[in-house]
């Protein structure tokens, strides 16, 4: 498993886990895990749960964070595939040091032509510009 799938795989938990609910994090992990048909490697599975933990343990934080970066949008309007790219890529600004800035924002714009709309790569951009500027 590459870096770039295992940060689609953090995309899709922060994406899925609000449905069942923020605080079954945990469970939704081992579930992931149990049923991943991909061989993770150890850096991979330590990075995936390390990213969405951090994601949900720190949500209020994160989510203000995102807001105060809008620019005419409240995070409500937001798509649920465009907060989860932002909420992924801002856990890793602030929370995982180990991967660049510069990194984690053009893995979301990379994330967002996969899973988002036309626009999603260009607004998750300039979020995301503003966020570490």
């Amino acid at each position: 498993m590459t870096r770039r799938e295992a940060r689609e795989y953090a995309f899709k938990l922060i994406f899925e886990i609000p449905f069942y609910a923020e605080d079954r994090c945990e469970e939704r992990l081992n579930f992931f895990f149990e049923n991943l048909s991909d061989e993770p490697t150890d850096d991979d599975e330590r990075y995936i749960k390390d990213v969405v933990t951090a994601c949900f343990d720190h949500i209020e934080e994160i989510d203000s964070a995102i807001s105060e970066n809008l620019k005419n949008w409240k995070i409500e309007r937001l798509s649920k595939v465009d907060l989860s790219i932002l909420r992924l890529a801002s856990t890793e600004i602030k929370f995982i040091d180990s991967i660049p800035d510069k990194v984690s924002v053009n893995e979301a714009v990379n994330v967002a032509k996969k899973y988002g709309d036309d626009n999603s790569p260009s607004f998750i951009n300039g979020v995301l510009a503003n966020l570490v500027g």
